[in-house]
């Protein structure tokens, strides 16, 4: 799950870290109030949406009075900002932050993230504040610091001081940057945090470092813990489709190809996103319904994946174990009846009743695409997408 830089800064000060005085605004009044309440001179209007890239895009603005808050909050609300991250649909603007602005000496970039590599808490460091990280490891590779930390011992203090010495620290800034590296861990274990990224890390004009920015996601599967942090949820910011396989208890994501896949495990769900590419084409989704899916959840399913107008063909890829493939067929064949398919489907069944599950689309007289295995189904479909073009 992912909030807002603001929310992300506010927790952040929970734990101590140093981060610029702000407010959130919905309205361009909010902004104008949260403006006289820190007093300026100078003023920093943000655009809240999920996504990095806002400045490039204009969805920041430093200014120097209180018209021009104005103004730039009447400008970002309602607005539609388009950034690499948003893709060229965008997303719309709710909320701004107006916030403080900095005298900045220097920048810096710093994550801290779960490292499925070594099954660690690490950090990232770069001298290259302000841009993309990935645009910074393939052009200057030797310009970023990763150092993992020991579950054993937690943060310790020569994680801090490599940090520091790396990003070129002197001083009393080596000291805050030892503390901020523990301030920082700490949040991010004792809230389930699998990313937290400072884009820019700074040095102002005072010789202090501040947390300029903050990107903050969480452990979907550890929110159950933190219902203060549920709480923090912007629904709005969530691709429609997406939450509503949320609330059916299927696990969605939606993808830029051509076909729609079905399948209970994630395993075999990637497995199945692998073979189409491998046969020439794209799949739109993965959709994992898991193993005890009921006939509803298949349905639910099914409107999902035809609702995305990208989706030419459909691939049904189903190992019955737990989950038996007569369930599976009725409610493929109820949700085909519901929608109206009006695209190729492809049904792959294996496992437990899969006679029976064979037999009921059989029966059905509707224009299902049987299929043996899943390289079987997967070549079905795409010659299927292919004619039907």
């Amino acid at each position: 799950m992912n909030i807002h830089e603001y929310q992300a800064k506010l927790l952040l000060k929970e734990f101590g870290v140093p981060v610029p005085d702000g407010h959130p605004a919905f309205s361009a009044e909010e902004a104008v109030e949260a403006a006289n309440k820190l007093g300026g001179p100078v003023w920093v209007v943000k655009a809240q949406i999920h996504a990095g890239g806002r400045g490039k895009a204009g969805g920041v603005k430093v200014v120097k009075s209180v018209d021009e808050v104005k103004s730039e909050a009447e400008r970002m609300l309602g607005s539609t900002l388009v950034t690499h991250q948003t893709g060229p649909e965008g997303k719309e603007v709710h909320r701004v932050y107006v916030e403080d602005g900095s005298g900045i000496e220097k920048e810096f970039y710093l994550s801290c993230l779960v490292d499925r590599a070594t099954s660690r808490v690490a950090f990232i460091a770069s001298t290259e504040g302000g841009m993309d990280i990935e645009e910074v490891a393939a052009k200057t590779p030797e310009k970023i610091l990763t150092l993992t930390i020991d579950p054993a011992t937690g943060v310790m203090g020569h994680h801090g001081r490599s940090i520091a010495f790396a990003l070129g620290l002197k001083g009393d800034q080596v000291k805050q940057c030892v503390a901020l590296i523990g301030k920082l861990y700490k949040a991010v274990t004792e809230k389930d945090m699998s990313l937290l990224e400072i884009n820019p890390l700074i040095v102002n004009d005072k010789g202090d470092l501040v947390c300029l920015d903050a990107k903050v996601n969480f452990d979907s599967n550890a929110l159950y813990r933190h219902k203060d942090i549920e709480e923090l949820r912007d629904e709005t910011e969530e691709d429609p489709l997406e939450l509503k396989a949320s609330e059916a208890g299927l696990n969605y994501i939606k993808l830029d190809g051509e076909i729609g896949c079905m399948v209970n495990g994630a395993g075999l769900a990637m497995a199945t996103m692998d073979i189409i590419k491998l046969f020439g084409s794209e799949p739109a989704n993965f959709l994992d319904v898991g193993g005890g899916a009921q006939k509803d959840q298949i349905v639910e399913a099914f409107k999902i994946i035809t609702s995305d107008p990208n989706v030419k063909g459909i691939l049904i890829n189903i190992f019955g174990g737990i989950m038996r493939c007569d369930i599976i067929a009725e409610g493929v064949v109820d949700a085909v009846k519901e929608v109206s398919l009006a695209v190729p489907l492809v049904v792959r069944l294996e496992g437990t009743n899969v006679d029976k599950g064979k037999k009921i689309l059989a029966e059905s007289g509707l224009t299902i695409i049987p299929a043996d295995d899943l390289a079987d189904a997967a070549q079905k479909i795409v010659s299927a997408v292919k004619e039907a073009a």
